[in-house]
């Protein structure tokens, strides 16, 4: 079984945000409007969904980025996501498809740090920052509230909430998204991307919505049910309100 952190207290606001893969512009535009215009504060709990790195221009500058976001608001909470879970295998600190890495978008991720492809898995363990590296085995693997659960992927609807296992949480595709479940609450995924946010209530909401295949960084605010959302190549963040059903 997986280990998962569960939120206990109520936050002001409840923010998650979709797949970065490494598209350093758009994120930092996106957190700007957060803490500049949305008045962000350590009252709100913001959930970030995972994959982090690959493809995308700037996956060292990502990281780099999400650590000093978190050192400015230390409740932010991270997922491990299936590209997070594959560098780390890369590396040497275990996970899935490690061998994969560099042609799965890991190519992009390496040159980001000034190394060339063809570098050794070992020395890119060695050379890489021990930041960087905490960061990365310090994900969670999903978070549970009282209304909502957060993990990359999904989850295994054949499963009991609290007996999920970390492939399932980074890696699941259809047979979450193509089905109902019984968890009583409402998932909140990446993963898969989409046109736009996928609403599908009251059982899963997915944010992945293919910012670094030339579409959008999302942001959503779960309890005053607002999106957040930067065009790939924007430098102004899209707001509209959405509406729960009941």
């Amino acid at each position: 079984m997986s280990k998962f952190l569960e939120i206990t207290e109520s936050p002001q606001r409840l923010y998650a945000i979709g797949d970065i893969h490494g598209c350093l512009e758009e994120l930092e535009v996106l957190l700007g409007h957060l803490i500049q215009h949305e008045g962000l504060s350590d009252r709100d709990q913001v959930v970030f969904i995972g994959d982090y790195v690959d493809r995308g221009p700037n996956s060292k500058g990502v990281i780099d980025t999400l650590i000093e976001f978190q050192r400015r608001y230390p409740a932010t909470i991270f997922l491990r996501g299936n590209h997070e879970d594959m560098f780390l295998d890369f590396l040497g600190y275990g996970g899935s498809l490690g061998k994969a890495y560099v042609f799965n978008g890991g190519a992009e991720t390496l040159q980001s740090y000034g190394w060339d492809v063809l570098k050794s898995a070992q020395e890119v363990s060695d050379e890489m920052p021990k930041t960087h590296i905490a960061f990365l085995l310090n994900l969670e693997s999903y978070v549970i509230s009282d209304e909502y659960v957060f993990a990359h992927a999904g989850l295994n609807p054949l499963r009991e909430l609290r007996a999920q296992i970390d492939h399932d949480l980074f890696w699941i595709r259809d047979e979450f998204v193509a089905n109902i479940h019984q968890f009583g609450k409402t998932i909140v995924f990446g993963h898969t991307p989409h046109q736009d946010i996928l609403f599908h209530w009251p059982y899963k909401i997915g944010i992945d919505t293919g910012l670094v295949y030339g579409n959008a960084l999302t942001c959503i605010e779960l309890l005053e049910r607002n999106v957040f959302q930067v065009e790939s190549g924007g430098r102004k963040v899209k707001t509209r309100s959405y509406l729960k059903p009941g």
